[in-house]
């Protein structure tokens, strides 16, 4: 009986995800995936300063009801936290 031989695809080359990444941003990340855990965690958050919610250190409200009246009447609407 003969060996029926089967046709092989050639596999599509997979596009480099890398390709669009400007050389520089590469070299960038790279430099701060050599730092340590401890360094990366300090650069990594930003502190932006919030209006009105960064105001006072406690806040606390009776209900959930209480705190989205307090947000829709206290807060700018850019920051995100009316209702939809």
């Amino acid at each position: 009986m003969a060996k029926k031989t089967e046709a092989r695809v050639k596999p599509t080359a997979v596009e480099d995800p890398f390709a669009e990444i400007p050389a520089e941003w590469l070299e960038e990340f790279e430099a701060a995936a050599r730092r340590p855990l401890k360094t990366r965690f300090r650069y990594a958050f930003i502190h932006t300063y919030k209006p009105v919610l960064d105001d006072a250190s406690f806040r606390a409200f009776e209900t959930m009801e209480d705190y989205r009246r307090w947000c829709e009447e206290n807060l700018p609407d850019w920051l995100g936290y009316g209702r939809v």
